[in-house]
């Protein structure tokens, strides 16, 4: 951690407390997670690290709700299994592009881990800066008590009534085995959980805990099960408690990517397209919305990358969010993108300043979101003169997008025609963006860019 994350705090300055006042626990009576949570503040609190270089990242499961248990700190609740991916993301974000502060901490169940073993087992390997705090209660808690990966054989769960048959798998063996530098194990009740959690919290590469839990709600009322006991089984399964492995000096993923960079003066990089001493875009004096629409395959969401790189090289800062449905190669494909001169912070969009429709499927699909019933006079749509799609309230154009670019390249012509009406991007750099982006196609782009201008609208 830089000194900036861990200078002395003068007594007014301390936090003190990095959970909400007076937290409503949302964990059944006497489930582990509540005493996971406190030993997680406690480790924090002992840190003294800004609430704003904290990333916590939690898993689907009990141990999910956790989120908002928390003040001030980042948080991000993610997919099941998944969370430990998002984590090495965020994380890598900060150690390559970010002020390199940021300690990201993943809260995951057994659940979420045997699901995601192999992000775990990837962000081991990978040496990424990540604390994960593995809650293992041996079931699936929320969602009735059935066994998991990790269910001690002879355990009773809703899937194995009559004990399970099947031994569980070490955790901690596997991600030693997997390069992790630090790995430990502890039962919930600790007295040194705090500090553990803390050493992880610390550590400047990948670390995991293994927590042995207590389920109230299902292991505990069906195996006679207390906490003296997780030490007996513990033991039965040959899981050693404590440090298993620290202080490797293998250098975190983040810096070792850093290292292994050549030197500024000997990189080969494309031009940019930016110019010194630009002036921002005179159609973008706050935030502004475009989303575009079309079928799966048709590059619409590379199309939207390629005006956020023009936007960027304009001075402007972006957010883009893409949607598509999990056949890929069929449906719609939807882009959402802010642009602004200051800093943006979220993604998505309610009601889209600027609206390209470039295929019937895509128009269906904003049609079963509900997004035209939010529209208003405000929106200008344009839409591509193929589409039979009745719009009402709003500003609606319709232009050959199809029959000029083609398939491929309608969506990046619409936006393109869009940013060039309203002067949302520099001319000169969504020029280069596109002669890059095109290649041998752009004569016939910028062929087709001619033959618009002036149809209804002055480029």
């Amino acid at each position: 951690m830089s000194p900036a994350s861990t200078k002395e705090k003068s007594p007014q300055d301390r936090v003190q407390s990095y959970l909400i006042d007076n937290p409503i626990w949302p964990f059944c009576k006497g489930c582990s997670h509540t005493l996971v949570i406190r030993r997680l503040n406690e480790a924090l609190l002992s840190l003294q690290l800004s609430p704003h270089d904290i990333a916590l990242v939690t898993d689907i499961g009990c141990i999910g709700m956790s989120d908002g248990l928390f003040r001030e700190i980042h948080t991000v609740h993610t997919t099941h299994g998944r969370s430990t991916a998002f984590a090495s993301g965020i994380a890598l974000s900060d150690a390559v592009l970010g002020d390199k502060r940021l300690k990201t901490v993943v809260l995951i169940g057994d659940g979420g881990a045997m699901i995601g073993l192999q992000h775990l087992v990837h962000a081991a390997m990978l040496n990424v800066d990540v604390t994960v705090l593995i809650c293992n209660n041996f079931v699936y808690g929320m969602t009735g008590g059935q066994g998991s990966g990790f269910t001690p054989e002879c355990f009773v769960t809703a899937t194995t009534p009559t004990g399970n048959i099947v031994p569980p798998v070490d955790i901690c063996e596997m991600l030693v085995s997997s390069n992790a530098p630090f790995v430990g194990r502890a039962i919930a009740t600790d007295k040194d959980l705090p500090t553990l959690i803390g050493q992880a919290i610390s550590y400047p590469g990948f670390a995991a805990l293994e927590i042995l839990e207590l389920c109230t709600e299902f292991a505990v009322s069906q195996n006679e099960l207390t906490g003296k006991k997780l030490f007996g089984i513990a033991e039965e399964n040959g899981w050693k408690l404590g440090l298993l492995r620290s202080g490797t000096e293998r250098p975190h993923f983040g810096k070792k990517y850093l290292e292994s960079q050549p030197p500024a003066s000997s990189r080969t990089e494309k031009k940019s397209v930016a110019r010194k001493n630009i002036a921002k875009p005179t159609g973008v004096t706050g935030p502004v919305s475009l989303m575009v629409v079309g079928s799966a395959g048709e590059k619409v969401q590379s199309a939207a990358g390629s005006l956020c790189q023009a936007a960027v090289a304009s001075g402007l800062q972006i957010t883009q969010k893409n949607d598509n449905p999990v056949t890929q190669g069929s449906g719609f494909s939807l882009s959402e993108v802010w642009l602004s001169p200051e800093e943006i912070g979220f993604t998505g969009i309610d009601r889209p300043d600027y609206l390209a429709i470039m295929s019937g499927e895509g128009y269906r699909e904003l049609k079963d979101r509900g997004i035209f019933q939010r529209l208003d006079a405000r929106t200008k749509i344009y839409l591509d003169e193929s589409v039979d799609a009745p719009v009402e309230g709003s500003e609606v154009r319709k232009f050959p997008y199809r029959k000029l670019f083609g398939g491929t390249m309608a969506a990046i012509g619409a936006l393109a025609h869009i940013a060039k009406i309203y002067r949302l991007v520099d001319k000169e750099a969504l020029d280069a963006v596109l002669q890059d982006r095109l290649k041998g196609e752009a004569p016939k782009f910028f062929k087709g860019m001619e033959e618009l201008r002036g149809k209804a609208d002055r480029i």
